[in-house]
């Protein structure tokens, strides 16, 4: 289960909390990102989906490079933990 939003969270938190909920919805909409993201979640956050462009700062950048998944199911629930 995805954790929820905290309202107490830090600003950058929620921020980054906002940017994992956009990056999950292109990877659910596109394939082709889904595949990408799976395969380099670094290159695909850069690349941006449909011409928008992802904020992530290097902490979280460096949070999604240790991801390892093989379906986008995994990928969240591994996300949801970081």
């Amino acid at each position: 289960m995805l954790k929820q939003m905290n309202p107490t969270a830090s600003p950058k938190r929620q921020l980054a909390g906002a940017e994992y909920s956009r990056i999950l919805s292109a990877a659910v909409i596109s394939s082709r990102f889904r595949k990408m993201l799976l395969d380099d979640p670094v290159k695909a956050i850069a690349d941006g989906y449909s011409g928008e462009k992802f904020e992530i700062g290097y902490e979280e950048k460096h949070r999604l490079a240790s991801i390892r998944a093989n379906s986008l199911a995994d990928f969240a629930a591994q996300l949801s933990q970081i």
